[in-house]
Formats: C-alpha cells, sequence, structure tokens
C-alpha cells in the first residue's frame, strides 16, 4: 500500500517533469498506455518478463521448449525499448506469442492484463522483482524466478530492504537459482529455503548461430584481413577501449575488432581512436565494393557479435576490465575460441571458474597480461574436447524448470 500510494503521488510530478524529455516521456506513456484487446480472454497463458536484451536472448531455448507443450500461449513483456524490438524481431511472427512492453509496474495495467488472461504461470527471468507484478500475480498463479543471480555488488543493497522483500519472496513459488551461493542468498533475504534450487544457467541451453563456411569467407574477405590476425573485444565497456588500444599498439599483425556493448557510444568512441591518432573503419560503411583498409574496425551494428566470434583469433569478453561484472563466456567457447577476461568476473563467477579450471580461457589483470595472453594462444589449441565437457556438464536447466512446472 506505501509503494503505491508514492507511485500515484508521484505521478503528476513525474509527467509534469517528462514534458521537457520528449524521449522519456514517450517510454513512460507507450508503457503505461498499451492496448491489451488483442489479448485472447479465451486461453491460458505463460507470461515471461524479461528486463532487456540479454534476458530476450537468453529465453531462446525456454521458448521453444514452452511453445512445444503445445498447451498455453505466451505473454512476453520486455522492459527496456531494444529489448522489446528484439522481441518483435524475433516472436511477431508467432501466433502463440503476444509481446508488449512491461507496464512499470502499474497495477492498474496489471490488472487489466490479468482480467482478460487466464495465467497459469508467471516466469521472471534473472532477478526481475517487482512488487505490483508478484502481489498480483500471485493471487491467480504459480510464480518461478529462472536463472536467479545475487551479485556481490547488489547482495548489500538487498540486505537493507529485507523488510520489504521478504514478504514478496513468500509469494514466488519456486527460486532456480544459478549457483548455490545464489541460493543461499535469496534464502538469507527471506525466500523460503524449500522452495529455492540451485539448478545452473539459461545461457548454457541458448541456441547458438552456426555460420557456413561461404559466410565466414565473406566477412573475412570485406574485413580484409589477410594474414592479420584478429581481436574481436565483444561487449567492451567504457574504460576498456583504452586498455584494448594498448594491446593492439604493442602486438605486431593485429586487426582489432571493437563491438561496444552500447552502440550510443560509438561517437565516444570514435574520439578516443582520433586521440590516439588511430585510422578505423566503421562496420556499417564496409561493404564489397568498399572493403576495408584499416587495422581497425568500430562495430556500429547490433547483433553481429556471434559471426565475429566464429571467425576471430582472439575473443576478449567485455565488461571484466572495469568493475561490470562481465557479459557471456559462452559465446567464443561455443565457436571454439579461447576467451581473455579480467578481474571482474561477478556475473559470471561460476562459469569463469569452470574456465580457468578446465584450461579453456584466460583472466588478465592489465595490458601487458593481455599481451602474455594472446601470445600463448599462438602457441597452443584449445581444447575442443574440454569445450565439449564444460558444456555437457552444464545443460540440464531448462528440463529442471519444465519438472518444476509440471509439479
Amino acid at each position: 500500500m506505501i509503494y503505491n500510494f508514492f507511485r500515484i503521488v508521484l505521478y503528476p510530478f513525474i509527467f509534469i517533469f517528462l514534458i521537457f524529455k520528449p524521449k522519456k516521456l514517450k517510454f513512460f506513456t507507450s508503457r503505461l498506455f498499451q492496448d491489451f484487446s488483442t489479448l485472447d480472454n479465451r486461453s491460458s497463458y505463460i507470461w515471461i518478463h524479461c528486463s532487456s536484451v540479454g534476458e530476450v536472448n537468453l529465453c531462446d531455448a525456454l521458448i521453444s521448449t514452452l511453445l512445444k507443450r503445445k498447451k498455453e500461449k505466451l505473454l512476453l513483456t520486455v522492459f527496456t525499448d531494444t529489448g522489446f524490438e528484439t522481441a518483435k524481431k524475433k516472436y511477431s511472427s508467432f501466433d502463440r506469442i503476444s509481446i508488449f512492453k512491461f507496464p512499470l509496474d502499474d497495477s492498474f495495467s496489471i490488472n487489466r492484463i490479468l482480467n482478460i488472461i487466464k495465467l497459469k504461470y508467471l516466469l521472471l527471468i534473472e532477478t526481475e522483482i517487482w512488487p505490483n507484478l508478484i502481489n498480483l500475480a500471485s493471487k491467480k498463479c504459480k510464480i518461478i524466478l529462472i536463472n536467479g543471480r545475487i551479485s556481490n555488488r547488489s547482495y548489500p543493497r538487498y540486505k537493507k530492504i529485507k523488510f520489504f522483500l521478504a514478504p514478496l519472496f513468500k509469494k514466488i513459488s519456486i527460486f532456480c537459482m544459478q549457483t548455490e551461493e545464489d541460493r543461499k542468498r535469496i534464502v538469507s533475504l527471506g525466500a523460503i529455503d524449500t522452495s529455492t534450487y540451485a539448478i545452473g544457467n539459461l545461457k548454457f541451453d541458448i541456441s547458438f548461430e552456426e555460420y557456413s563456411q561461404e559466410e565466414k569467407k565473406f566477412l573475412l574477405k570485406i574485413l580484409n584481413a589477410g594474414n592479420k590476425k584478429i581481436l574481436v573485444a565483444g561487449s567492451s565497456r567504457e574504460g576498456e577501449e583504452e586498455i584494448l588500444i594498448d594491446v593492439y599498439k604493442n602486438y605486431p599483425n593485429l586487426l582489432l575488432v571493437l563491438v561496444p556493448r552500447h552502440l550510443e557510444r560509438v561517437p565516444k568512441i570514435e574520439n578516443l581512436l582520433k586521440e590516439n591518432y588511430l585510422s578505423y573503419s566503421k562496420f556499417s560503411e564496409i561493404n564489397f565494393e568498399n572493403r576495408n583498409e584499416s587495422n581497425i574496425i568500430l562495430i556500429d551494428k547490433m547483433g553481429v557479435l556471434r559471426k565475429f566470434y566464429s571467425i576471430c583469433d582472439f575473443a576478449f569478453v567485455g565488461g571484466t576490465l572495469v568493475n561490470i561484472g562481465g557479459h557471456s563466456l559462452i559465446e567464443p567457447l561455443f565457436y571454439g575460441k579461447t576467451p581473455i577476461f579480467g578481474p571482474y568476473l561477478q556475473n559470471v563467477r561460476e562459469i569463469s571458474n569452470e574456465i580457468l579450471k578446465l584450461n579453456i580461457g584466460y583472466k588478465v589483470e592489465n595490458s601487458k597480461e593481455f599481451i602474455e595472453s594472446l601470445k600463448k594462444i599462438e602457441n597452443r589449441h584449445i581444447s575442443l574436447e574440454m569445450i565439449k565437457i564444460f558444456f555437457e556438464q552444464n545443460k540440464n536447466t531448462i528440463e529442471n524448470i519444465m519438472k518444476f512446472m509440471e509439479e
């Protein structure tokens, strides 16, 4: 009640403020004033809620499995605009999937949805804790939190509001956490011990694209790679490009491909390259007639990172040399590439530990260690058998989720 009281009180002030911020005003209004009439009031639904692009991609195999049930329709809500566009691109052609922007935990909008559909399950992907969504949905269905994790960074903050979280967690039927440590943390915050399980990471069930030899040869040709070694820096974050530039300057015969996590940072990275007097090409400007002529490629297009991982000689995974916590270490491994990553691994701690244990990746602290890891990779071949073991040991998550749904 207090939560909703403050929401109602703040709404007028928020909208007055947003009158002068057209983009943010559009963000709010596009979520609070949606037409839900396309939902089918005769069908049962599974509601899947994701935050952004990463979670939408994470759900590919789960959604595919749920569609095979041929029992319920799916309602997919996404918080961010980029995540919503990704979901539309993936699933707008599926009759059994309805896609909406998440209505910002607005109780009126959530009730409108719940009054139309027969909700059987609410699946929260990762730690998406929205009080109104959980409170209202718990009266209608079973709630399962999937791929849950509590990072070292967020855990102290969650502990400060345990009094608020604990009653909400009691309304979640099952917690499918990534690791045993995540499971213990969620219990300490108020989840019922017997409702929590450590079942692994949903990322291992992602269906990665397979690229033909022709596709890879074409990409290498327009990159004009020749005999250069290709270093792909995937999902790089602010503060990492400086280190990567230092590596580039000090490692011979290197073609550096920068793939920033957020494309709005492209102009800043361009300025950084110019400050270092480095020539570069933007990927959107490269084609068969206008092939690359520089040794640095700046990616300004979504959805191409995996294809670059498939052709590279070296792969760096961003968000690890600065205190972000790391992005997907699994993607380069799937394409048989040794991942290089920094010390900030709180988002991928179990996966990184397994990679280091199997000796199929390198952790580095700085550009000097980065360069040493490049030399090591050139002088050895990654064990494809170890990669196979790595994936096989971790691929049970969806099977366990489906068991919980059938109980």
